[in-house]
């Protein structure tokens, strides 16, 4: 492996560790709802099955922060390896595998785990926790909530479109390849471009629909603001590896790792931009001001691209060494992000009763959900070949 290609991977095992500790902060922030019935509107406790007593305001900021970019980031991720996928395996061998490897994950995934992994939030807001009853309720339900694997969906809805895109035009991958050169030695032109596309397409639907609002039809949930800045990411993502993942911006010795400290100085300050416009259309968005929430939403897309690429310039700059447990995590962070959620909220509702501070019950919630799904893993993956699979078919995002 190229120290290119290390640090990637080493990146997919540093996001996997904030997927989980996002997920464990939720039940700690100070900004959490006030839990409602189960059966009713707004139907807050998909995003906050838990709501501890014992919260901090610090954790409203980490969970911010990876709101405004984590997610773009995993979209950005998934597409590097995607072109060189889809020209060695064609559009209809390329459909089915990711049929195999993201569809089937999500239909079990929702099927089973997300009634496991929802099952407390039923019990912490009623007083007959039985399981008939919480089956009832969840039968009732206007959807069928699916948790983060609303991930999973949307990123197979995107490697579908770009095979359409191939069937229809294949001259398209050369097309991006030769944006991902000519952002190789510009990327400051390229972070105002993928800025610029972003509020294109996200600041119309976040002044329209709100930043926050989700919709569903049974288990296929999406942010509405939302999904084209997704799409936005993943084909960003998708030139830059049509390229190649060891020169350009993704070089190690590259112009976006060299000048880390400068994307991470950008990432803090677009974020503050973003957090101050934001917080003057809390909580109401809708009655907040005109020009406060077109600021919130101007202020997204910048912040997104600078803390997404902040984040992979240190990774490329520090990270180009292979270490026996990022090896790990990245081999097994596919599963783990599959299997993670019901330990979360496990473990967040059994200490609901304690009286340790929000940062003592958020170490234990991580560290034990972390330990828990990577354990589980490593061990089918032993269990199904003889041995752990390699990094590139148990990759976070199943691209290759």
């Amino acid at each position: 492996m190229t120290k290119s290609n290390i640090a990637l991977s080493n990146l997919r095992a540093v996001v996997i560790v904030i997927v989980v500790a996002f997920h464990a902060s939720l039940a700690y922030v100070a900004s959490a709802p006030s839990p409602t019935a189960f059966g009713e509107a707004p139907y807050g406790w998909q995003a906050f099955p838990i709501v501890d007593a014992h919260r901090w305001l610090g954790f409203d900021l980490f969970c911010a922060w990876q709101d405004v970019s984590l997610m773009a980031l995993m979209f950005f991720l998934s597409g590097l390896f995607a072109a060189g996928s889809l020209q060695r395996k064609g559009a209809r061998t390329y459909v089915a595998d990711r049929l195999w490897r993201i569809g089937l994950p999500f239909a079990l995934a929702a099927l089973f785990l997300s009634p496991l992994a929802f099952y407390p939030a039923y019990a912490a807001r009623t007083a007959d926790p039985t399981f008939i009853g919480f089956w009832r309720q969840w039968l009732t339900l206007p959807f069928w909530p699916a948790g983060p694997q609303w991930f999973l969906w949307q990123l197979l809805a995107l490697n579908i479109f770009a095979a359409g895109l191939y069937v229809l035009a294949p001259s398209y991958i050369g097309k991006f390849r030769r944006l991902a050169a000519w952002a190789g030695t510009r990327p400051i032109k390229f972070f105002a471009l993928l800025a610029a596309v972003s509020a294109a397409v996200y600041v119309p639907l976040a002044m329209a629909f709100s930043p926050w609002h989700w919709g569903a039809v049974g288990p296929f949930s999406l942010q509405l603001s939302r999904p084209p800045v997704y799409l936005t990411y993943f084909f960003a993502g998708f030139a830059l590896g049509s390229y190649g993942t060891e020169r350009g911006l993704l070089a190690f010795d590259g112009p976006l790792a060299r000048n880390w400290w400068a994307w991470l100085a950008a990432a803090v300050l677009s974020f503050a931009f973003w957090a101050g416009f934001t917080s003057l259309t809390m909580p109401h968005w809708y009655q907040a001001s005109a020009l406060a929430r077109l600021g919130g939403s101007l202020s997204y897309p910048v912040a997104c691209a600078a803390g997404g690429l902040s984040l992979l310039a240190a990774c490329l700059r520090w990270s180009g060494r292979r270490v026996p447990a990022l090896d790990s995590l990245s081999a097994n962070a596919y599963s783990i992000y599959l299997l993670h959620y019901p330990f979360v909220v496990w473990l967040q509702y059994v200490l609901l009763g304690s009286s340790l501070p929000a940062g003592g019950k958020l170490a234990i919630v991580l560290a034990g959900a972390l330990a828990a799904s990577w354990t589980l893993s490593a061990g089918f993956g032993r269990m199904t070949v003889g041995a752990p699979l390699p990094a590139a078919k148990r990759a976070l995002f199943p691209v290759r």
